[in-house]
């Protein structure tokens, strides 16, 4: 059943003019600069931009790790200002980082039931062992950390976001300690997130991984710089390497014979 259902109509994340500034005494930065964004339900949004470009400001606002210098940010109908995170956590927002963050002692299902024991809750065998299926990981349900690899880590770690079968799934880029093919699973099972009605955002430099998108959103200096729709991976390049090419006003490059691949910012 999509969990959405009764609140189609109502956007899953909305930002209306969300500053972050960072500093006192005359030395403030603003890491988010009168940002507005919304985010449908069931929708893959990919957020990008260049270091301290505001990415991942924006990601800890939306999913209440930070609070907003300014502005507002709402989860559905709630405004999360005053919200504490462990109310939010409980059941409405899912995280999948680079890092596993897995507990090496725990197995795969201790590790996916953990959310529930943390929100007090008797996990039930059954509803661990179907959030392992939806990794495919059912079968490794005993195993600890050390005898997965690293994309199957990955895959618990998923798990683990699904098992309280939240709103919005947040990636902090999830695939960045994966190789290709590990990566494009991971993608794949957030891809099909949406299809069950969940809306997915995710920080990520990759633009292999943005492909998997519906939307992409540029930042550039605490500001939206640009969006793209329905993405490619080739497209999701082209826009970055335009942001990393020399102005106009800038002294002349290399010639080819001499100039260093491209290099992309992350």
């Amino acid at each position: 059943m999509n969990p959405a259902a009764s609140t189609d109509q109502v956007p899953a994340v909305r930002l209306r003019s969300v500053t972050r500034s960072y500093g006192r005494d005359g030395s403030t930065v603003k890491a988010l600069d009168d940002v507005s964004l919304t985010m449908r339900r069931g929708t893959f949004t990919a957020v990008m931009g260049p270091s301290g470009s505001g990415k991942s400001t924006l990601l800890h606002c939306v999913a209440g790790l930070d609070r907003p210098t300014g502005g507002r940010v709402l989860l559905g109908d709630t405004d999360l200002t005053g919200l504490s995170e462990a109310r939010l956590r409980r059941g409405r927002i899912g995280f999948v980082f680079q890092a596993f963050n897995l507990l090496p002692s725990l197995t795969a299902a201790q590790n996916v039931a953990l959310p529930l024991r943390l929100a007090g809750r008797r996990p039930r065998k059954a509803e661990v062992l179907h959030a392992l299926d939806q990794v495919g990981l059912r079968g490794r349900a005993g195993h600890r950390p050390g005898e997965l690899s690293g994309g199957q880590q990955q895959r618990v770690a998923v798990a683990r976001a699904l098992v309280t079968r939240p709103e919005v799934l947040f990636g902090d880029e999830p695939t960045g300690a994966l190789d290709s093919t590990a990566g494009r699973v991971v993608l794949g099972l957030l891809r099909a997130m949406t299809d069950e009605g969940r809306t997915v955002i995710m920080v990520t430099h990759d633009p292999v991984a943005a492909s998997f998108a519906d939307r992409v959103v540029f930042l550039a200096d605490g500001r939206i710089r640009d969006e793209l729709d329905a993405p490619t991976a080739e497209r999701v390049a082209a826009r970055m390497a335009a942001d990393a090419a020399p102005s106009p006003a800038s002294p002349a490059a290399p010639s080819a014979l001499s100039a260093s691949p491209a290099v992309v910012p992350c």
